[in-house]
């Protein structure tokens, strides 16, 4: 699948699967805005990917309207239009319920789902005068599924469904496509960090949290690779129509099967 130069606004996108699926972009011929918190990384991962012409680097805390929306416009005034959103910044916080910070429930929800809010809201206003464009949410396994020590977690992966599904409906009527990538466990530094916590919290070891918490219902007990990911992301931005649209792919190696 070609993208023919097509835009794409990546969050979260200086490392793990964010920068996977910016560089299988450009490979297929897309530009791409390295948006990122850290703006030194952005730099280096969008200069890993070719010159200004096809990668820039724009920071942004995705929780933050004007931020969101300067990074957004940031990427129109650079590459002329803005034709895909990735929508993947993340992060993970794991604690029982009883021990869950308000702080740290807010903060999730913040980055996962005013995240998403605030970038589509951004995005759709360049792609709805046109007439075409693909909002792509990186959801999880957990956006069907639950796991201890995960609430607010599973309940933002879960309220990205319900927007995914919104926007395919809304979208629609101005040629714009929304669907919801649910990968499995990635081997990336989000998920290497979630195995000393989930096994001082679990009581068990490491060696168990990896074999029956992260890998125990999969059918051949193997991490998902950031290269399986971007594959999805590459076909759900070059798809040509509304066939596909409100949809969620589930890359877990069949940890979860719809």
């Amino acid at each position: 699948m070609d993208l023919n130069g097509k835009v794409a606004f990546v969050t979260g996108a200086a490392s793990g699967i964010g920068l996977g699926i910016a560089k299988r972009y450009v490979e297929a011929g897309g530009r791409v805005a390295v948006a990122d918190l850290n703006l030194d990384a952005a730099k280096a991962a969008a200069a890993s990917l070719g010159d200004e012409k096809v990668a820039i680097a724009v920071s942004c805390d995705v929780s933050n309207e004007e931020q969101v929306d300067a990074a957004v416009d940031a990427t129109a005034k650079g590459f002329g239009t803005v034709d895909i959103l990735v929508s993947n910044a993340g992060i993970q916080i794991v604690h029982p319920i009883e021990d869950y910070p308000f702080a740290d429930w807010k903060k999730m929800l913040a980055i996962h789902l005013d995240g998403a809010f605030l970038c589509t809201k951004a995005c759709v206003k360049y792609m709805y005068p046109q007439k075409s464009g693909a909002l792509i949410y990186m959801g999880s396994v957990h956006s069907h599924e639950a796991s201890k020590l995960k609430s607010a977690y599973v309940a933002a992966k879960h309220g990205l469904l319900g927007l995914t599904r919104t926007m395919a409906k809304e979208g629609a009527l101005h040629g714009v496509r929304a669907n919801i990538i649910c990968p499995g466990f990635v081997m990336t530094p989000l998920v290497e960090k979630q195995i000393p916590q989930q096994a001082q919290d679990l009581g068990i070891s490491e060696e168990r949290v990896v074999k029956e918490i992260m890998l125990g219902e999969t059918v051949d007990h193997e991490f998902t690779m950031v290269g399986d990911v971007a594959e999805v992301a590459l076909m759900l931005a070059a798809f040509r129509t509304n066939a596909l649209t409100g949809e969620s792919i589930v890359v877990s190696h069949g940890w979860h099967m719809v």
